[in-house]
């Protein structure tokens, strides 16, 4: 969460009256992640989440979104949802930026995600892909491989000014990627940013997934490989196969993955590696000015895909193989 565009409180209460949520108390930014501009809002019927959808997000995309966190509700799968106004609509319009107002959830996300923690991801990563099994929309990743060399394009000329050799490594790297990245796995929704600060925690409790807008249709190995790097390493960028075992282990006791998608699954997580050090590096590189923003270091996903570059086999992410197969 971020924000880009700045509201006035006359603009925010001419928006609030077309909802029934209320009149407006207060409200304030939210200065985290890097994609739209999101406002926690106080009204006197209690606490909503306000995003401003800037340009990065595809209009046309909004509904996908929107839907599938009814969808997931319905099917089980705590999650926020979009409040319709009083035309029974989800989405509207806000100092010139698609806007819509989301339930607010209880819980904050965990700082220094402990095993616990990952074992509740874990679990409820695998609920969820169970769950969008059957929602009708569907959503391509622009972020998978076909993606990513067109990223590199963007930051190539000045990679090596936040790291020496950063742009040989993505060259190289996504030349091995796009020859060998796998196909024909098992595939539907998937969240692809389950990142600790999109999942709510009452203590060690999942109290909420948020943050669907980067959900589209891949395979359900790669989200899996994204939350591994995501929730699975240190402060200082090192492996903790402890978290590991314990976010797969909750996974595959709820999905099983397949004798392919194991096999695959190192090669998945560089994929996820280079996926977000490419964006968080395109990011770094072009703050917009005056954003209430602070990018994200590219380099902690050049320490994970050196892991990753390294690894053999499940056995490297402290599961034997054969433990947890289909």
């Amino acid at each position: 969460m971020a924000v880009y565009t700045d509201v006035t409180a006359e603009e925010l209460a001419d928006f609030l009256s077309s909802y029934g949520i209320g009149d407006l108390l207060s409200y304030k930014g939210i200065a985290e992640g890097v994609e739209n501009s999101n406002y926690l809002l106080h009204t006197s019927q209690g606490y909503f989440f306000l995003t401003l959808y800037e340009k990065r997000v595809a209009v046309k995309d909004l509904p996908f979104f929107l839907g599938l966190m009814a969808h997931l509700a319905r099917h089980g799968i705590t999650c926020p949802q979009p409040v319709v106004n009083k035309s029974g609509e989800a989405l509207g319009q806000l100092a010139g930026r698609p806007a819509a107002i989301i339930d607010f959830l209880e819980g904050v996300w965990p700082r220094r995600p402990n095993a616990a923690h990952c074992a509740a991801v874990g679990e409820a990563l695998a609920k969820m892909h169970l769950a969008g099994s059957d929602f009708s929309m569907s959503r391509p990743n622009a972020l998978s491989v076909s993606g990513w060399r067109r990223l590199s394009d963007q930051a190539a000329e000045r990679a090596d000014s936040v790291q020496h050799g950063l742009r040989d490594l993505l060259s190289a790297e996504l030349s091995h990627l796009e020859q060998h990245w796998p196909h024909d796995l098992p595939e539907g929704v998937i969240h692809a940013d389950l990142f600790p600060d999109n999942a709510l925690f009452l203590g060690e409790k999942l109290s909420g997934l948020i943050d669907f807008y980067f959900a589209c249709n891949d395979m359900f190995a790669y989200d899996v490989a994204i939350c591994l790097n995501a929730w699975c390493f240190e402060i200082d960028h090192s492996f903790n196969v402890t978290k590991a075992r314990a976010f797969l282990s909750a996974y595959t006791r709820v999905r099983k993955l397949s004798a392919a998608e194991q096999q695959a699954f190192p090669m998945l997580a560089r994929g996820a590696s280079i996926r977000f050090l490419l964006t968080r590096l395109v990011d770094w590189l072009n703050v917009p000015p005056g954003a209430l923003v602070k990018p994200k270091d590219p380099l902690e996903y050049v320490r994970k895909l050196r892991f990753h570059q390294g690894v053999k086999s499940m056995r490297d992410y402290g599961i034997e193989d054969s433990g947890f197969a289909a």
